[in-house]
């Protein structure tokens, strides 16, 4: 459609049923922001292209920290904070994407060789996207794209996922009828960024966006994940997802977050097993005192920590699936527990640093009074935590959280119940 019929469809209240799914009672506002975006391509590009409009998401973790990495189970879902796109089909093999706060990148499809000059740059992630397309047998070709993020960065909600997935959404409509399965977008994604983008990562961050809702994955063929939506409404839950991300320098604790899938690996290789999702609990806890001697405690605790939280992701799913949420929140106390004492990443070894997530973990728990539930959320180390605040007490919570550690270190989420989409 015209630029100007997308604008009517938004004002006139035809869009409101997906705005709704999308956004619950962010609705109104999120009207505003495409609005804008509109606005802004048009200011670009013109105002005559026929223009399609997408929208993926950003996840959270649930339940499973660190555990991905070592072929074990995570729980996790996509969030009502997005990356959107206004986009025209072009002719030719040009990419055009100008993002919002960024300077504009044009890719030629015609030249998809790995460019070691655009690690960490959006151009990388666009050029792998299209490549792993094609490597699978897909077709891609021209467009020009506004885009829009509401994913804060450095928040652990996986931005670069985000605008991955988003990539691979708009490629499978405009070029594919969007036959290209949630999990293969996933694949591609994480191909970008490990090969074009430069940053190693597990798959779980673009399933989680690429499936949507809230999903058990295992990974113990990271290949063929398997991956099992659990059907279950947060909305009606009484609580409401807080992430807080406490602030401070943390760019330079790459290697605290790369010892910890070494540990466990580490321990693996004395049982003869390449990945800790090879090895039970028992068996561990039979041979602890030589894993002791042989890897050292720091080690053996990854290790406990790894078998007992790839468990307890399947009782976590369970009990949503049940029905049962304060069975839920009591295992995701015992997680965040289990991340502090065993894992060892919140709190951070060294002379004088930034403990902003221990100092949060810690009012947390003394404001919730074993009514709702806290951890660390992702790698850890001094990020974001994450916590299930009763609704009533939710602008209460932020006032606390925000009195510490300033306007905005307090986020609430939602689940969103399905994953990338062409809006209209």
């Amino acid at each position: 459609m015209k630029l100007r019929e997308a604008r009517a469809y938004i004002k006139e209240n035809q869009a409101d049923a997906v705005f709704t799914t999308l956004y619950g009672d962010r609705a109104e506002v999120q009207k505003a922001r495409y609005l804008k975006a509109l606005d802004s391509f048009e200011a670009l590009f013109g105002a005559e292209k026929d223009v399609a409009v997408f929208s993926a998401p950003g996840r959270t973790e649930i339940g499973g920290n660190h555990t991905d990495h070592n072929g074990g189970r995570v729980l996790a879902g996509s969030v009502d904070f997005d990356v959107i796109a206004v986009v025209a089909r072009e002719n030719g093999d040009t990419v055009h994407v100008h993002s919002e706060g960024f300077s504009p990148d044009t890719v030629c499809l015609s030249d998809l060789a790995v460019k070691k000059g655009e690690f960490g740059k959006s151009a990388a992630l666009i050029r792998g996207v299209a490549k792993g397309f094609l490597d699978r047998g897909f077709a891609v070709g021209g467009f020009t794209a506004y885009t829009e993020s509401c994913v804060p960065k450095g928040s652990g909600v996986s931005s670069s996922a985000a605008f991955e997935v988003l990539l691979g959404t708009v490629f499978n409509h405009l070029y594919n009828s969007g036959n290209v399965g949630a999990v293969e977008i996933a694949k591609i994604s994480q191909f970008a960024e490990r090969e074009y983008f430069g940053k190693p990562c597990g798959l779980m961050d673009q399933a989680a966006c690429a499936v949507g809702g809230i999903s058990m994955m295992d990974f113990a063929d990271e290949k063929n994940p398997v991956i099992e939506p659990i059907p279950f409404s947060f909305a009606a839950s009484g609580h409401k997802l807080c992430l807080v991300k406490p602030g401070g320098d943390h760019s330079d604790l790459t290697h605290l977050y790369a010892a910890i899938p070494q540990r466990m690996k580490q321990v693996a290789k004395l049982f003869g097993k390449e990945k800790l999702c090879e090895i039970s609990f028992d068996l561990l806890l039979s041979q602890l005192p030589r894993v002791r001697r042989k890897a050292g405690d720091e080690a053996a605790l990854a290790a406990l920590h790894f078998c007992l939280e790839t468990d307890r992701v399947t009782e976590q799913a369970k009990a949503l699936k049940d029905g049962d949420f304060c069975r839920f929140l009591a295992l995701v106390n015992r997680s965040g527990q289990s991340s502090f004492q065993a894992l060892g990443n919140v709190w951070i070894p060294m002379e004088n640093a930034d403990q902003g997530a221990a100092v949060a973990l810690n009012l947390a728990a003394n404001f919730l009074d074993g009514k709702g539930a806290c951890r660390i959320h992702g790698g850890g180390f001094g990020g974001t935590t994450q916590n299930f605040i009763p609704a009533e007490k939710v602008e209460e919570f932020r006032a606390l959280m925000e009195g510490v550690f300033g306007e905005g270190a307090c986020m609430v989420l939602s689940i969103r119940p399905v994953g990338p989409v062409r809006v209209l």
